[in-house]
């Protein structure tokens, strides 16, 4: 997905959509899993570990969407950003969003008990954090300028 161009009110441009990032290296760890499967979970406790993750993700990602469409602004990455949210999810993370996805990469790490997917884990988190936090973050410093500093300073990238 290439759209937009980073600068001013413009939008930052993508070649991937971030659940790509994360479900890709996911499927690789499964498919390896099932050529030569590493497990780390006793087998009860795999599922009771990772629908739990799943759920919170999926609670997680739909609160900060609402918040996110309430204020005006959209939760797809590569459109505009019209509003500042700080209020929800955003009051603890900067990016829930995000790691809602790293919640449910796990929680799936965990249903499908794969060390293999858990052991990728990095390669998603290094495309989200240098393909989009840092020049979403660069963005929004242009795009609201105090404001954003503000909300930086006082809440945490992650958590």
């Amino acid at each position: 997905m290439r759209v937009g161009r980073d600068g001013g009110d413009r939008v930052v441009r993508y070649r991937f959509p971030p659940p790509v990032l994360f479900m890709a290296p996911a499927v690789v760890g499964w498919a390896v899993n099932r050529m030569g499967p590493l497990e780390f979970l006793p087998r009860g406790v795999s599922l009771a570990a990772g629908i739990p993750l799943i759920a919170v993700a999926g609670v997680l990602v739909a609160a900060a969407a609402v918040l996110m469409r309430r204020a005006g602004t959209s939760p797809e990455p590569w459109r505009p950003t019209t509003a500042l949210v700080t209020g929800g999810p955003f009051r603890f993370s900067r990016n829930p969003i995000y790691l809602a996805y790293s919640l449910g990469y796990v929680g799936f790490g965990c249903v499908v008990n794969s060390l293999w997917v858990l052991l990728l884990l990095p390669v998603p988190l290094a495309a989200i954090h240098f393909g989009f936090i840092v020049r979403e973050e660069r963005y929004l410093a242009r795009r609201f300028g105090d404001e954003y500093a503000a909300y930086a300073a006082r809440v945490r990238r992650w958590l």
